[in-house]
């Protein structure tokens, strides 16, 4: 049975991977891979977690099994990070650890496909997971245009969508720091979208996966909690593989939120029973560091500090980039001041994208997808030397 299997295609950004490897040119740049880097080009262990690893491995006295909801004090402990203060709203959350943030979609979608939701709307472009994980759960993928030409996002795309939508249909949202344009509501935009999920009734599913790398750990959920104060039910994703640099450790949260705390048990069975039957269990290691350093004044102090030093040199990165607007016209480079996170998207043609990587040795995705982090002090001015070269007329 096994050779009716088509071949798939090969993944893109895998194939990029290889062909940067291969490329001994020293001044050569990545801006394709996903992670965050220092000034160095280092994606280092974060001190945080280097601290709370070391007292993981002093006292941890058992590596026994968890059950499919993971680690509840982990869970615990991000929610006032999430949800912030607010008891009543609290009351009506439940959570459980996934392996990363890729299974917390996956969970949310699958439990909401279960509760009856048969589409989903998502806006694009969009982390492209998003799209592979609702065809594999089985539910209808229906897609809106999530920003506009000029770099901001499409208001009036998202509001039509949640205004059409219903009972039976989910809407799938970034909370912040969009992946891949970078482009966030505003304060205002999210109230207003607040209320369109109240009017339609439709659920939304929120996914969280940058927090504290756009404009603070605070500015980043505001408009998720904007939406969880207004509407009854919602199901949130959360990641730590950015903010805490625990990418390969695959560490992930997911949360519920009933429109009653009495459904909190019969909701979380659910979910609790899909997690059994698709990983059992998260792995523990990463959600344990965690932990740890939540629990710790001093580790969340210095995790914070970590937090401020990335979001400030990704913001000195995309002040540099937009002043540079005129040097490579045409590509809307002013726009990336106002954007969030590791993820900008550049109108680049693939003629363009490829002259860049084999005329400069700048790798980026075909899409036009840039990791803003992989530019720094160093290679910068590389980089816009080299937009302007394949722009010009």
């Amino acid at each position: 049975m096994l050779d009716r299997l088509d071949a798939q295609p090969p993944d893109a950004l895998l194939a990029l991977i290889k062909m940067y490897a291969a490329d001994e040119r020293e001044d050569k740049i990545d801006l394709g891979v996903g992670v965050y880097r220092t000034n160095d080009g280092a994606t280092p262990v974060f001190r945080s977690i280097k601290l709370a690893e070391q007292r993981l491995i002093d006292e941890q006295d058992s590596k026994s099994y968890l059950g499919p909801e993971g680690d509840s004090g982990f869970v615990k402990a991000l929610m006032p990070y999430i949800f912030g203060d607010n008891e009543t709203l609290a009351a009506r959350i439940e959570g459980m650890q996934t392996p990363g943030g890729t299974g917390a979609v996956r969970l949310a979608v699958a439990l909401a496909a279960k509760a009856g939701v048969k589409r989903v709307h998502l806006g694009v472009p969009s982390w492209p997971n998003h799209a592979q994980i609702l065809d594999d759960v089985g539910v209808e993928t229906v897609t809106f245009r999530h920003s506009t030409d000029k770099g901001t996002a499409d208001l009036d795309a998202v509001m039509a969508t949640i205004d059409a939508a219903g009972a039976g249909d989910a809407v799938l949202l970034h909370g912040c720091c969009h992946n891949p344009t970078g482009i966030d509501y505003t304060a205002e935009q999210w109230a207003q979208i607040a209320d369109a999920f109240v009017a339609s009734g439709a659920l939304p599913i929120l996914d969280i996966a940058y927090q504290g790398l756009g404009q603070g750990m605070e500015e980043d959920v505001a408009g998720v909690r904007a939406v969880l104060e207004r509407v009854p039910e919602a199901l949130i994703a959360y990641s730590c593989d950015k903010n805490f640099g625990l990418y390969r450790d695959r560490v992930g949260a997911f949360y519920m939120m009933a429109e009653q705390p009495a459904q909190l048990a019969a909701i979380a069975s659910n979910a609790n029973a899909l997690a059994r039957a698709n990983w059992s269990m998260p792995p523990d290691h990463g959600g344990a560091a965690v932990r740890i350093a939540l629990e710790d004044a001093h580790m969340t102090q210095v995790w914070q500090d970590e937090l401020d030093e990335m979001r400030s040199r990704m913001r000195r990165v995309r002040e540099r980039l937009a002043q540079a607007d005129n040097e490579a016209p045409g590509l809307g480079l002013a726009s990336l001041a106002d954007q969030n996170g590791l993820f900008a998207m550049l109108p680049l043609t693939k003629e363009q994208i490829v002259k860049l990587r084999e005329e400069h040795a700048i790798y980026m995705a075909g899409s036009g997808r840039i990791n803003v982090a992989g530019l720094h002090a160093g290679n910068t001015e590389k980089f816009i030397a080299a937009l302007a070269d394949v722009t010009k007329g």
